[in-house]
C-alpha cells in the first residue's frame, strides 16, 4: 500500500475540520426570552455531523425535528440528520427534543446548552416548536458551511397571551395559496399562533360554498376597481380569485403543522355586496347589486327579516365549520348601516315579531343586528364552536357567549371585559398594519390608506390598560390587522407587516415590565438580517431613525 496516497487526503480532511469557519450564536432574539442565564462553560458546536434527536413514535416532535433541520440549512447550507431515540437514550453531541411536564405554560419552552448537547423542551410540542424558533433565530442568518458556537447556559420563555394573532384580508385583494403559506411562515417566525383569515367582503367572496355556487361564480370577481382613494376613476380590469374547500383545508393543514390555528371570517350582516350580487333576493331591495368596485361602508346589507337570508347564513356556517376545525368562527358584525332595515317591511316585521324596541341608547334596528348575531352564535354553539365579532356587536344586546374583537381603539374591549366577555385587543391606533409607517404617507413606496402607526407605537401597546385585575383576565389575546384595499401585491403586504410583526410579538409574549424598546431595537437588527437573507421586503424607517439618533449624539 502506498502510505502517501493515504496520508495526503487524511491530512486534507484534518485541515478542513480544524479550519472550518466558526460563527457565534446569540440569544438576543425576538421575542425576548424571559430567562437567559449564560455560564462560562464551553459552548456547543453545531456542525454538519450534529444529530437532531427526538423520541421514537412521537410524530409531532419528529416533524419539529424536520423543521429545525430545515431552518439550520437555511442559515448554514447543511441540514443535520434527524434521528429517533428510544426510552432514556440521550445521544451525546446532539440537539435533543423532549417534553417536560414541569414547564408551567403549555406553550412555554426551555433550552439548555452544554458542550455535550442542546436540550429543547416544552410542556407540549408547541412549546418545543417555540424553543426551535429561538434556536433558529440565534444562529447567524448567513453562516454558509460554518460551525455555529452556541453559548452554554439556559434560555426560557413563555407567552403572556394564549391568543397571538395576525389578520389577513384576501377579500379586497386576492392573495394566492403561496402567499398565504408565506404569511403563515412569517407568523411562525414571530411565535404567533392564530391566523384570522378574512374571506368575504363587499369587494369579493373568497371561499367556495357548495350549496351556493354563485358566491364564487359571480361574487368572487369584481369587474373593475377604483383607482386611488375613491376618485371616481376605475381601472376597468376584472379582479378575482377564491379558494376551493380543498385548498382551504390545505391552508389549515399547513398552519396546524406550525401550531397555528386558522379562524375564518364571514362578515355579516354588512359588507355583503359580493354575496348580494350573487343572490340579490337576500337584500332588502332586491337589487340590482354589484360586486363592489369601491372602498367604504355601504347601505345595502343582508335582509334580516327574510327567513331565506337567515337560512343562507346558517348554511354558509355549516360548510365553514366543516372546513375549519377552529373553536372560534368570526362572524364580523362591523359597519352595518341600519338605513335599509328602517324602511324594509320584512325587517320591520321581524322587529315586531321578536319584540325588539328602542331603549338604553339602542334602536330597534340595533337590536335587529343583535338578533342576527345571537342567532348565528347559537347556531355555532350547536356545532361546538364559539363566535367572535367586531366591537360593534356591543351596539345592542351582545350575544351571550361571544368573544369581542376590539378594533375602534381599546374602549370597546374595555367595555366588553367589564361585562364579562372575553376580548381580543386589535386597537386600530396600535394594530392596523395597513396604516402608514411614515409620518408622511407620500414618502411610502405605494399609496396606502394613510394614518400613522410606527414600530414604536405598536411596541408601546398595553392591552390590559384601564382594567382591574379580575377584568384583565378577559383579555385573552392581541392581534394586528392587514386590510388590503390599497395592498395588491405580496411585496406590499410584506412591507406593511415587517418589522411591525416583531414589535407585536413582544407585546404578545412579554409582561409590561419585561419590555425595553431600546433593547428591542438592538435585537431587531439580527432579525432584519434574516429578512434580508430571505428576500423579504420590509420598512426601514426604524433603522433610519436609529442612525439619525446616533448621528445627533
Amino acid at each position: 500500500m502506498n502510505m502517501n496516497c493515504l496520508f495526503i487526503p487524511l491530512a486534507a480532511c484534518l485541515l478542513t475540520a480544524c479550519g472550518a469557519e466558526k460563527q457565534n450564536a446569540s440569544y438576543d432574539v425576538i421575542p425576548k426570552p424571559q430567562v437567559t442565564l449564560l455560564t462560562q462553560d464551553s459552548p456547543f458546536r453545531l456542525q454538519e455531523s450534529t444529530v437532531i434527536a427526538y423520541p421514537e413514535n412521537d410524530t409531532l416532535l419528529k416533524r419539529n425535528a424536520a423543521f429545525l433541520a430545515g431552518y439550520i440549512k437555511e442559515s448554514t447550507g447543511y441540514a443535520p440528520e434527524t434521528k429517533a431515540t428510544a426510552g432514556d437514550d440521550k445521544p451525546a453531541k446532539a440537539i435533543r427534543l423532549g417534553i417536560d411536564p414541569t414547564i408551567k405554560n403549555r406553550e412555554g419552552y426551555r433550552m439548555t446548552v452544554t458542550a455535550d448537547g442542546v436540550d429543547l423542551c416544552g410542556q407540549t410540542p408547541n412549546g418545543v416548536f417555540y424553543a426551535i424558533q429561538t434556536l433558529r433565530k440565534s444562529i447567524p442568518a448567513t453562516a454558509k458551511e460554518a460551525d455555529i458556537m452556541l453559548p452554554a447556559g439556559q434560555v426560557e420563555g413563555e407567552p403572556r397571551f394564549g391568543y397571538r394573532g395576525m389578520h389577513l384580508d384576501v377579500a379586497r385583494h386576492f392573495f394566492d395559496m403561496d402567499f398565504v403559506k408565506e404569511y403563515i411562515d412569517l407568523m411562525a417566525l414571530h411565535n404567533m399562533n392564530t391566523l384570522h383569515w378574512h374571506l368575504s367582503d363587499d369587494q369579493g367572496w373568497r371561499i367556495e360554498i357548495k350549496k351556493y355556487p354563485r358566491l364564487t361564480e359571480k361574487g368572487s370577481v369584481r369587474q373593475r376597481t377604483v383607482i386611488g382613494r375613491n376618485t371616481g376613476q376605475y381601472d376597468e380590469t376584472p379582479h378575482g380569485g377564491f379558494f376551493t374547500q380543498d385548498e382551504a383545508r390545505e391552508i389549515v393543514r399547513y398552519a396546524q403543522e406550525r401550531y397555528i390555528n386558522v379562524i375564518p371570517e364571514i362578515d355579516m350582516p354588512g359588507h355583503m355586496l359580493a354575496a348580494l350580487a350573487a343572490y340579490p333576493e337576500l337584500g332588502c331591495t332586491g337589487g340590482p347589486y354589484e360586486v363592489c368596485p369601491l372602498w367604504g361602508v355601504f347601505e345595502d346589507v343582508l335582509c334580516i327579516g327574510n327567513d331565506k337570508t337567515m337560512e343562507f347564513l346558517e348554511d354558509v356556517l355549516e360548510e365553514i365549520t366543516a372546513i375549519f376545525p377552529s373553536r372560534y368562527i368570526h362572524i364580523g358584525g362591523d359597519e352595518v348601516p341600519r338605513t335599509r332595515w328602517e324602511k324594509c317591511p320584512k325587517c320591520q316585521a321581524r322587529i315586531r315579531q321578536e319584540g325588539l324596541t328602542d331603549g338604553n341608547g339602542h334602536s330597534a334596528e340595533d337590536r335587529l343586528q343583535s338578533y342576527c348575531m345571537a342567532r348565528m352564535e347559537k347556531f355555532l354553539n350547536s356545532k361546538g364552536r364559539q363566535a367572535i365579532g367586531w366591537d360593534e356587536i356591543l351596539e345592542g344586546d351582545v350575544a351571550p357567549n361571544a368573544t369581542v374583537m376590539s378594533w375602534r381603539g381599546s374602549a370597546g374591549g374595555i367595555k366588553a371585559a367589564q361585562m364579562g366577555h372575553d376580548v381580543i385587543m386589535v386597537p386600530n391606533n396600535y394594530c392596523y398594519f395597513d396604516y402608514s409607517q411614515s409620518r408622511d404617507p407620500k414618502s411610502e413606496p405605494f399609496e396606502g390608506i394613510g394614518n400613522y402607526v410606527p414600530v414604536e407605537k405598536v411596541y408601546s401597546l398595553e392591552p390590559t390598560a384601564g382594567l382591574d385585575e379580575q377584568q384583565q383576565k378577559h383579555i385573552i389575546g392581541v392581534q394586528a390587522n392587514l386590510w388590503t384595499e390599497y395592498i395588491s401585491q405580496p411585496w406590499q403586504a410584506e412591507y406593511m407587516v415587517l418589522p411591525r410583526m416583531a414589535a407585536l410579538s413582544e407585546v404578545q409574549w412579554l409582561q409590561p415590565e419585561e419590555k425595553d424598546y431600546e433593547d428591542f431595537l438592538h435585537r431587531l437588527e439580527g432579525l432584519a438580517r434574516l429578512y434580508d437573507r430571505d428576500g423579504l421586503t420590509y420598512a426601514k424607517h426604524v433603522f433610519a431613525a436609529q442612525t439619525d439618533s446616533v448621528q445627533a449624539r
